[in-house]
């Protein structure tokens, strides 16, 4: 696994564990479910920022390109 997508799945642990509102005096699991869902948000705003950089740069033909080399899933040229 790349490090985009260990990073990914750390921030959205990170992130359903506060969105489950535990605190220092009790400590509540964030679901699978949640920790998925944040997860897939995460990718879905990566993928977004990707594609608007691409379309800012007037390079839309070559998104699908940059949104895989973004996530280590393309070997760069």
């Amino acid at each position: 696994m790349n490090e985009r997508i260990k990073s990914l799945i750390e921030r959205a642990e990170y992130q359903a564990q506060k969105q489950s509102g535990s605190d220092w005096e009790v400590h509540v699991e964030p679901s699978r479910e949640q920790i998925f869902e944040k997860f897939a948000e995460l990718i879905v705003e990566e993928c977004t920022t990707v594609i608007d950089r691409n379309l800012f740069q007037n390079i839309g033909w070559n998104t699908s390109r940059a949104v895989r080399r973004h996530f280590g899933i393309e070997d760069e040229e």
